[in-house]
């Protein structure tokens, strides 16, 4: 088990490393991090220079400017480490030719007084593990949860402690490293980001990292791009219109892609939707993957592999109830947000939000998550037993909600999914993975053509791999 250290016990023991010798470049929240060294004592043998560049026009001198207006984003946490690292390794290379070098840097903006910003920050590490190779990057987004300056401040202070802390002890177990960014700061922050990469971490499957944010409790939400690249909200999701289809895609069918594809083009045409500001999200959910039992990180890996060939951005989440997904979307001031269900799983929602709010909050419950800009499409399924097809329209909800969902009809925050093709709809996810498990044919044909390939080429979801007996 895994000894929990003090944060100054952590900063003592790097300033105690002879070999680790760094800059702090911080902005915003002042200079928490820096400090912690400076007070545990010994700092003159890791500490090469500190600096806060909080005056705009002199941080746009020495880092350049951005071209979003923003100082708090991802681009100017990279031109931070640039600048400091090469300065570092410029001046004192050759004066310490055995060092390993690191360069921190934060730039965050604190809760204010009016409380009108919550407090963010972005935060990274450019360092060594060997002063004759490469460095490598660590870098993240934290959302503070104290409502205070003076204690988002101290939060951001500990933070920084423990990345670099753990990029110098825990480098080779990145998901421990992840566990022990929390030290001392249990419900304090969220850090809904991390990318690893650098000659360390080469063998690291960033996506990976996206799931243990998750499963750990480091954040409700995490993302990554169709190059698996994990990524955030903040820099791509502001002030846009977002689609979000949830699904098990396990794997990914003729079915899902025909969703995706209807669903998002009837999302653009909403004539509240600026289609010059939209983008698509698809989801899963850590209930969807622990549906079958423990996490299998396999599993989820195969799942990503496929929807980011087919070009998706990818969440993973653990926001079964969808208002705790709106919530956080929210934070990015999305105009308008649809969410696509299977008109199965619309049931689930309406069925368990009336009977988990019969106690009168039942207005309530449906108002968290029906909000003026949200918007739910409902992709039909075939009746059991029957060639009818279900829709929001003939669904049947509960008695004693008829008369809410009728007017979330009537008011378009339901509406069916148009343009669908009814010919795949007796296509299901968990009927095509049992053919592939189980090596029988007839599954390529439920799966776009590049998926199949895709399954077969890199044996996904158990799909059996041909072995070669040779007789000698």
């Amino acid at each position: 088990m895994r000894q929990l250290l003090e944060t100054e016990q952590k900063a003592l023991e790097i300033n105690l490393n002879e070999t680790i010798y760094g800059t702090f470049a911080e902005i915003g929240a002042g200079q928490e991090v820096a400090r912690h060294f400076f007070q545990v004592g010994a700092a003159a043998g890791t500490i090469a220079k500190t600096m806060s560049a909080y005056d705009k026009v002199y941080s746009d001198q020495i880092y350049g400017t951005e071209a979003s207006g923003r100082y708090v984003c991802e681009a100017r946490i990279y031109k931070m480490l640039d600048h400091e690292y090469e300065l570092m390794d410029y001046r004192l290379r050759n004066e310490r030719p055995e060092t390993n070098f690191f360069a921190f840097a934060d730039t965050v903006s604190a809760i204010n007084y009016t409380k009108t910003i919550k407090g963010d920050g972005w935060m990274g590490i450019r360092f060594q593990l060997d002063p004759h190779s490469e460095p490598n990057d660590i870098v993240l987004h934290v959302r503070m949860r104290d409502k205070n300056n003076q204690l988002q401040q101290q939060a951001i202070g500990i933070l920084g402690v423990n990345l670099i802390y753990g990029c110098f002890h825990h480098y080779n177990d990145p998901e421990l490293l992840l566990q022990s960014l929390m030290d001392s700061l249990s419900g304090r922050v969220k850090i809904d980001m991390i990318r690893l990469t650098g000659p360390n971490f080469e063998d690291v499957d960033n996506r990976l990292l996206s799931l243990w944010l998750v499963k750990h409790k480091l954040t409700e939400v995490a993302m990554f791009g169709p190059d698996g690249r994990n990524v955030h909200g903040s820099e791509f999701l502001y002030r846009k219109n977002v689609l979000v289809v949830r699904g098990s895609f396990r794997p990914a069918t003729l079915v899902n892609m025909d969703m995706i594809r209807t669903s998002y083009q009837q999302f653009r045409n909403n004539p509240k939707v600026d289609t010059q500001k939209t983008f698509l999200l698809t989801e899963i959910t850590m209930d969807n993957l622990r549906g079958q039992g423990e996490l299998d990180e396999r599993d989820f890996i195969d799942r990503a592999e496929l929807l980011n060939a087919m070009g998706q951005t990818v969440v993973v989440s653990d926001c079964e109830e969808y208002q705790k997904l709106i919530s956080y979307l929210s934070d990015f001031k999305v105009q308008q947000l649809g969410i696509v269900l299977g008109v199965r799983p619309l049931l689930d929602v309406i069925s368990e939000k009336y009977y988990q709010n019969m106690d009168g909050r039942l207005l309530a419950a449906f108002g968290e998550m029906f909000t003026s800009n949200v918007k739910i499409y409902v992709y039909p399924a075939m009746q059991e037993g029957s060639a009818e097809l279900m829709t929001a329209q003939n669904v049947p909800v509960p008695e004693g909600v008829k008369f809410l969902y009728r007017h979330l009809l009537d008011n378009q925050q339901i509406e069916d999914v148009e343009g669908y093709k009814p010919d795949i709809l007796h296509i299901f996810s968990k009927d095509v993975l049992v053919k592939i498990q189980a090596g029988e044919s007839g599954w390529e044909s439920q799966v776009p053509s590049k998926i199949a390939a895709l399954i077969k080429e890199k044996c996904l979801f158990g799909y059996p791999s041909e072995k070669m007996e040779f007789e000698y």
